[in-house]
């Protein structure tokens, strides 16, 4: 018979594997904006009548089994440039329900990842909802909950708009905060909008104090479609995020995505001119030496010439699934954005005891 010390050796032995391969591959966290993933049944508690065969779109099961290969091949090689296993966190956002998750995650594409999925069903008139897919081999969520948005009067058509999703759990052995957020789009105008999107940041921030009151070194990742770029006035001030390392203060986030942005790169383009609103934010704490444990490494935009619009007026862009109501097979309107964090011992300050020479 087996001991139980044995069987506890073997336990650590096959974790090892998991958490500190030969390679030492970093962990992938991603965000990725599925472009009006839905389902071809009516549901009439939302809009979802252009995405039925009846509809405008004429929406059909080939165009539905066609959208979820292309979003499973981005999704199967999405991080794997930097990690075998490619991402281990993966935030998604425009999908109906859990019925295109579950069809999405078990695809033949990515049933070797056995990826599990969160998500709560919001009153977004559209019927879309947020996500966070996961590898439970990597990740395991201890909570979850969806946080509710209420837009301010006048700045949408719209009263209601998509939840906030909140999950904890333990990633690669350390407790970690994840929140994935679709924001108010700029429908109406900048200007005018720009009030839902405050109201949104204002919610994820709020949620994110009670957290570090209790924990003031808790790590924080913020990702989604922002509907902002990374210096706008709900990024940079009402969740008081910088992209300058230098200086970055003590509960702020570290927005790698600001130098992206300044260099001219997107993940959606609109009249040539490029928007970076798919963002992946990080507290202070992934870049503190001094406590160690999982670290801000390096950001990315997914962008693979198979997935980008090689000719014509759109020259560059993402390959969009839809040209109004034709469907183009393609991917999604947005690229796919994803940061690398590494697993990194903390700095222990030790104290210096002079030597002193014998009398």
């Amino acid at each position: 018979m087996i001991s139980e010390r044995l069987i506890l050796l073997y336990s650590l032995l096959i974790l090892g594997t998991f958490f500190s391969s030969p390679k030492k591959d970093p962990i992938v966290v991603a965000f990725y904006n599925l472009e009006n993933l839905y389902d071809t049944v009516n549901n009439p508690m939302v809009s979802d009548d252009e995405f039925v065969p009846s509809g405008a779109k004429h929406y059909n099961g080939e165009i539905y089994r066609d959208k979820l290969f292309k979003l499973a091949t981005v999704l199967s090689d999405l991080g794997k440039s930097r990690a075998s296993i490619g991402a281990s966190l993966i935030g998604a956002a425009e999908i109906e329900n859990d019925t295109v998750l579950y069809d999405l995650s078990r695809h033949f594409l990515l049933r070797n990842k056995q990826l599990k999925f969160i998500h709560y069903d919001s009153k977004d008139a559209r019927g879309v909802d947020v996500a966070l897919f996961y590898n439970p081999l990597y990740f395991n969520p201890t909570t979850a909950e969806c946080l509710v948005v209420k837009l301010p009067g006048k700045s949408k058509e719209s009263s209601t708009t998509r939840d906030i999703l909140y999950v904890q759990g333990i990633l690669a052995g350390e407790t970690i905060h994840v929140y994935v957020n679709h924001w108010p789009s700029r429908r109406g105008g900048e200007e005018r909008s720009a009030p839902a999107r405050e109201a949104a940041a204002l919610v994820c921030r709020n949620h994110i104090n009670t957290i570090r009151s209790k924990d003031p070194h808790s790590k924080i990742i913020v990702m989604g479609d922002l509907n902002d770029n990374p210096t706008d006035k709900s990024i940079r001030n009402t969740l008081g995020a910088t992209g300058n390392i230098n200086q970055l203060k003590k509960q702020q986030f570290f927005n790698p995505w600001e130098l992206h942005y300044q260099q001219g790169l997107g993940t959606l383009a609109n009249r040539d001119v490029w928007g970076l609103f798919d963002q992946i934010l990080v507290a202070d704490t992934f870049l503190d030496s001094t406590i160690g444990g999982l670290q801000f490494d390096e950001s990315f935009i997914y962008s693979k010439p198979f997935m980008t619009e090689t000719s014509g007026k759109f020259k560059g862009y993402p390959m969009r699934t839809w040209d109004g109501n034709t469907y183009r097979g393609g991917f999604s309107d947005h690229f796919p954005t994803f940061i690398t964090l590494k697993k990194k011992e903390p700095i222990i300050i030790k104290a210096f005891t002079p030597y002193l020479n014998p009398k």
